[in-house]
């Protein structure tokens, strides 16, 4: 449940920092994301992207401890 709060509040900001990064890119002043269905279908996109990450770094940090005690043979 944690982490799908992060993943939701982690995605909208990651909307304004691609935003900012276009914006330099091509010299624009403003975005138009055409409405709010494109508007939630970007912050989706990132909500599952920052998702699986902080699953898989969940993951591994609960089976690092596993990894440490085999290796003292």
């Amino acid at each position: 449940m944690i982490r799908a709060a992060i993943a939701g509040v982690v995605g909208f900001v990651l909307i304004f920092i691609e935003s900012t990064i276009v914006m330099k890119l091509k010299g624009l002043e403003t975005i138009e994301f055409g409405g709010i269905s494109p508007f939630i279908n970007v912050w989706a996109m990132n909500f599952f992207f920052v998702f699986a990450i902080l699953t898989q770094v969940s993951n591994w940090y609960l089976n690092k401890e596993g990894l440490e005690e085999d290796n003292s043979f």
